[in-house]
């Protein structure tokens, strides 16, 4: 989003940069749907963080799944303490633009959430995604679970068949225990609602996850 150019590059502990103890302001709770925008996981449903490129459109994107009870867009798998929108930018905090689900399993199973995961967005292109550039974008599953990780690595074992049968190279996405999720700023969360002719720059590449929900890339 913006355009920014960032770093190809991940930075170290000792070259990121080392932020703040105090957390930045967010918005108090989803625009969309009103719960509060950090509520603790309700019993019997689980918590994933997805990174697909520009948060603004995947969080949309994952908002409208069925199933999905919370999301909220921010940063996380980098070194830089509370980071702000501004210093992910220079690509020297480490992070990823991410989206915290929370989701009933008895509604969507985490296959399928992983489904849209894939689907969504082009997860062969390393530390990009389309015309957005730099570490900030890569693709990620951040797990919570053992049996989210199982899926993770099934579902991308399924869908790299489907990606190497069209001609697509190999699946970059990076599959890791979900660390410090830092929220973003306010006017990130659920941007699209606030501002639906705004920037989305999510697309797939249409080709359909043996596992999942079958959604046509925009």
């Amino acid at each position: 989003m913006f355009s920014f150019r960032k770093s190809m590059e991940m930075p170290t502990a000792a070259t990121a940069l080392p932020g703040r103890e105090t957390p930045i302001e967010t918005a108090e709770r989803h625009f969309v749907t009103g719960v509060a925008l950090k509520e603790a996981v309700p019993p019997g449903m689980l918590e994933i963080f997805l990174g697909m490129g520009c948060f603004w459109g995947a969080e949309r994107r994952l908002w409208q799944t069925p199933g999905v009870y919370l999301t909220a867009a921010g940063y996380l798998g980098g070194f830089t303490k509370n980071p702000t929108y501004e210093e992910t930018c220079t690509g020297l905090t480490g992070h990823n633009e991410v989206v915290r689900v929370i989701y009933d399993p008895a509604t969507i199973s985490t296959e399928a959430l992983l489904g849209v995961f894939w689907e969504s967005h082009d997860p062969t292109q390393g530390m990009r995604q389309g015309n957005d550039i730099g570490t900030t974008y890569r693709s990620g599953v951040y797990f919570t679970t053992d049996e989210q990780r199982a899926a993770a690595h099934e579902t991308r074992k399924a869908y790299q068949v489907k990606l190497s049968e069209a001609g697509y190279g190999p699946i970059t996405t990076e599959i890791v225990p979900a660390g410090t999720f830092y929220y973003a700023e306010g006017y990130h969360q659920q941007y699209l609602a606030k501002n639906p002719n705004g920037y989305c720059g999510l697309g797939g590449t249409g080709v359909s996850c043996p596992i999942g929900l079958g959604l046509a890339a925009e």
